[in-house]
């Protein structure tokens, strides 16, 4: 049994297109979680949006309280600890958390949906360092899924027109240290993600772990530098789960390592909200009949689901 997930060289995928899709569809098919190595977001980009959010969570909890609103399902600001709760889970997730926005180029189709990002006073670099890791990982997750419409057999380009004004979010977490916990209540309890593809930065932090097809926790250790992206339910619906997604949870550490925080900063890429998920017709066959005869909207799933983890 591999004890990591696989990692590929994503400078192969312009000198080899149809090899470079063969083998990450494929290890995607095994993991349902893939590291992207060369992937060209550079270090400092990182690094800078990481300080701006860890100085975020640093103030106290009344001004960061300032940039919550409940009425829009945590979409864009600050969201308190004791919110989020797994699917099928009766305590919440040990962790709090920012999120902003990709915004549209021109104008907002959906300005209803695809709303406009809160930037705190106090932290003027969120603005800068934060948005710029929004824009560069949305980048990369374009990327990514154009290798990934090669694999299901679909032009290079087809994902494009239907991210393009998606409700995509950058959520930057932030765990606690540990000091009190209810037996049971971890960091982040199993799950799958709602999206199409998540990009995570921070993989290289422990505590993340992964339900193999054989229904083995393994922990996700990946080296430095490396961004860990893995299939949300959308796609695995829209491919009727040739390229499904995977149960992960983030554990809480033990020893001294509980007594530390953990910051990660995933970039959960979302189709347009009027996109109506269909299952692909060549991902259906006699030996993998229809799971979804019955189409939604991105934005009516996405709806669903926030209201199973109690942000909706």
């Amino acid at each position: 049994m591999q004890a990591e997930i696989p990692i590929v060289d994503l400078s192969e995928f312009p000198a080899d297109k149809a090899g470079f899709a063969r083998k990450l569809g494929e290890h995607y098919q095994r993991f349902g979680f893939v590291g992207f190595i060369n992937h060209g977001v550079s270090d400092a980009v990182i690094d800078n949006a990481r300080k701006a959010f860890e100085a975020f969570f640093k103030l106290d909890a009344v001004t960061k309280n300032r940039y919550r609103n409940p009425a829009q399902g945590g979409a864009r600001g600050y969201t308190d600890f004791g919110v989020e709760q797994a699917k099928d889970h009766n305590l919440p997730d040990l962790k709090e958390f920012w999120h902003l926005g990709k915004q549209p180029v021109g104008e907002n189709p959906f300005p209803e949906k695809v709303l406009p990002n809160i930037w705190p006073d106090e932290v003027p670099q969120m603005r800068t360092d934060g948005y710029r890791l929004c824009e560069e990982l949305d980048q990369l997750g374009r990327g990514i899924l154009s290798a990934l419409a090669i694999y299901l057999q679909l032009e290079a380009d087809w994902f494009e027109d239907k991210v393009n004004y998606g409700t995509s979010i950058l959520r930057a977490i932030h765990y606690p240290p540990i000091t009190e916990a209810q037996v049971g209540q971890v960091r982040a309890a199993q799950h799958e993600d709602i999206n199409l593809i998540t990009l995570l930065v921070g993989s290289e932090q422990s505590g993340l772990e992964i339900l193999t097809r054989h229904g083995q926790w393994i922990p996700v250790t990946t080296i430095e530098g490396t961004i860990v992206v893995n299939i949300g339910d959308m796609l695995q619906r829209l491919t009727n789960h040739v390229l499904p997604s995977t149960t992960h949870r983030v554990v809480n550490p033990e020893g001294v390592k509980a007594l530390q925080p953990r910051y990660s900063m995933p970039y959960f890429l979302h189709l347009n909200p009027d996109y109506l998920i269909k299952t692909l017709p060549q991902c259906i066959s006699d030996q993998n009949p229809d799971r979804y005869p019955q189409a939604i909207t991105a934005h009516d799933y996405l709806q669903q689901r926030l209201r199973e983890i109690k942000l909706a």
